[in-house]
């Protein structure tokens, strides 16, 4: 009897022509699996179309798959054993079509792999591979297909496997069974073959059988993204309905429910659906919604998950595996999106750590990952979101990454990376201000105060304008304060007395504190001619301060003077002017120096960047 709770999800993958979709059409038509009459049907329209039949007709159902003889979409059919049900999902070969593929593999939890034993292993077959290494999938069978073609040799077989063991090996996945079949003849598909009495294996649909499905995904954790809230006004009714599809897990009315990545929780008050009794729970692959006993504020993206069981991961910073398929190279000099269940975030590529060949294995290091390239990623995230690791609830374990409109990739998180330790039953109105640990926890970032020093006409602002400007491409939240415009605006009251430039840098420098705790880098661009008051600055923003000094000689900055400065106060028109009648007390052991007199603009951004960029890889920002 077949168990009807259990089922399987099994991908076919292997190169173009190798025979996928003849081998799983043989499976339909020798396990009756086929409805009645569909293959005599297929086979009277290919008489009527003069074609020789094929087994791949009963699967390839689009007419220009017919036509051009490859799949290019993912094709599922039903089947089922004595044993339990089975979903195949038929995927494309192609290269070209290696995103229909991955799409197809990510539902998958077992995988046949078709190698052509004429062909042997080809490139596509070992990037076939890897994917479903990459996709977390370790249940694979590799099916030599096409036996017949090479006089059903033992040796060329056991050269094939030899191969490709090896290659597998590498990349961590152990075969369940190497299999000898025809799918045109259908040796050892559903019935052992006398023509290859020296293999004694399983037959295919025997080692379908003995793949383990994962737990059904209602014996999960609840993860149930949010899609939507939805309130009703008309008839006094103040329901607000919480609305989404369960991709694992049971909710009933009376669970207590915790959202992330806000940590807010409540009550199930009641279960809603349209038009339909209501249940008393709903279970994963079901859509619907529920009240909430306490009326607390969640947006489209959070999920919903019971209160008792392993909650999802929380944070801004991931490792993953991702394929990268987009028209342009993923670069960490662009802006993407990431989508995770309902959760759509902006997202920055943060580091490359290794870029895969995926025919050879061989690693590459550089910042940029080309097309059909697989590699091992930390992505940086805008803001926080709930997800889940590899191997544990898949639905939220996988992601896809946006460019412009497009799909252009996507993957599997194998790893947290940030320290966003959510204790959420301390997440309540507690009226206590945010500290700058669980700030920098829930954003990933955390400012410091950058105070560029030197005299009128050095390239404080130059400099500092380019940094920013570079720091913010790449991803990090910048900001200048410039002291010409604060003078104008938060210290018009001010003048140049000794006395009124000590209050304009205690005010800036407090303001600057204030972007710091925001998380900003904040480059403060002022001649700060006294090095008590900079110090002053320093303590103020207390451990989360460089101080850079940008070197230029008085002769080098009267000859620049964009703003004619230096002459009128040679003329006598501007008084208190820092070089000519005000002193300026250089830095004696400044963080960083930057001499314009000997650098060019380019020299001196580059390097305060990466100045920047070890401070935060220091603190791990």
């Amino acid at each position: 009897m077949i168990d009807r709770e259990e089922s399987l999800s099994i991908v076919t993958v292997g190169h173009v022509d190798h025979g996928k979709s003849t081998v799983i059409g043989r499976l339909l038509a020798d396990a009756g699996g086929l409805p009645e009459g569909k293959l005599e049907m297929v086979r009277e329209n290919c008489r009527r179309n003069s074609k020789p039949f094929e087994y791949a007709f009963l699967l390839d159902a689009l007419k220009n798959e017919q036509e051009q003889g490859i799949t290019i979409d993912t094709a599922r059919c039903f089947f089922k054993t004595e044993k339990r049900r089975y979903i195949i999902i038929d995927a494309p070969g192609h290269i070209e079509f290696l995103k229909n593929m991955v799409t197809g593999a990510s539902r998958a939890e077992a995988a046949l792999l078709v190698i052509d034993a004429s062909n042997g292993v080809e490139e596509n077959t070992r990037r076939h591979g890897y994917f479903l290494s990459m996709l977390g999938i370790k249940q694979v069978a590799v099916i030599v297909n096409k036996m017949d073609l090479v006089d059903y040799s033992q040796q060329v077989f056991q050269d094939i496997e030899t191969e490709y063991r090896k290659f597998l090996r590498k990349i961590e996945i152990t075969p369940s069974a190497f299999i000898p079949v025809s799918g045109m003849e259908g040796d050892n598909i559903a019935v052992r073959s006398a023509r290859m009495p020296w293999y004694t294996g399983p037959l295919m649909i025997e080692q379908m059988d003995a793949f383990v499905p994962i737990p059904e995904p209602e014996r999960l954790p609840l993860r149930l993204p949010v899609q939507g809230v939805y309130k009703f006004t008309e008839n006094n009714d103040s329901r607000r309905i919480i609305a989404g599809t369960l991709e694992s897990g049971r909710i009933c009315a009376g669970d207590e429910i915790v959202f992330y990545p806000s940590g807010k929780r409540t009550t199930v008050k009641t279960l809603e659906v349209f038009n339909a009794p209501t249940p008393d729970c709903f279970a994963a692959g079901q859509a619907g919604g529920f009240t909430m006993t306490e009326q607390i504020f969640v947006r489209r993206g959070e999920i919903a998950c019971r209160a008792q069981e392993q909650p999802p991961c929380v944070g801004v910073r991931m490792r993953t595996n991702l394929f990268w398929l987009g028209k342009q190279p993923l670069s960490t000099e662009r802006r993407y999106y990431l989508k995770c269940g309902t959760a759509k975030v902006e997202m920055r590529l943060e580091k490359i750590e290794r870029i895969v060949n995926a025919s050879n294995l061989s690693c590459q290091l550089r910042n940029y990952v080309e097309k059909n390239e697989v590699a091992e990623c930390i992505l940086h995230l805008e803001r926080p979101i709930a997800f889940d690791l590899a191997g544990s609830v898949e639905s939220t374990a996988r992601f896809v990454i946006v460019d412009g409109y497009e799909i252009a990739g996507g993957g599997i998180i194998t790893e947290r990376l940030d320290e966003y330790d959510f204790n959420t039953r301390n997440i309540r109105w507690s009226g206590d201000a945010m500290t700058d640990a669980e700030r920098a926890r829930m954003t990933g970032r955390r400012g410091f105060v950058v105070w560029m020093t030197g005299l009128s006409g050095a390239g404080k602002t130059t400099i500092a304008q380019e940094t920013e400007r570079r720091l913010v491409s790449g991803g990090i939240q910048a900001y200048v304060l410039d002291g010409d415009k604060l003078r104008r605006g938060l210290c018009s009251d001010l003048g140049f007395s000794d006395r009124d430039r000590e209050e304009n840098i205690r005010r800036v420098a407090e303001t600057a504190n204030l972007f710091r705790d925001a998380g900003l880098v904040t480059l403060v661009t002022l001649i700060s001619p006294f090095a008590k008051s900079r110090e002053q600055a320093r303590q103020i923003a207390g451990g989360s301060f460089m101080e850079v000094y940008v070197k230029a000689s008085l002769e080098t900055c009267k000859k620049r003077d964009p703003k004619k400065l230096y002459q009128k106060a040679l003329d006598g028109n501007i008084k208190s002017f820092t070089g000519i009648d005000s002193p300026y007390e250089a830095p004696e052991n400044p963080d960083l120096i930057l001499d314009t007199d000997v650098w060019s603009e380019e020299e001196c951004v580059e390097t305060l960047v990466g100045a920047i960029r070890a401070r935060l890889e220091e603190n791990r920002i």
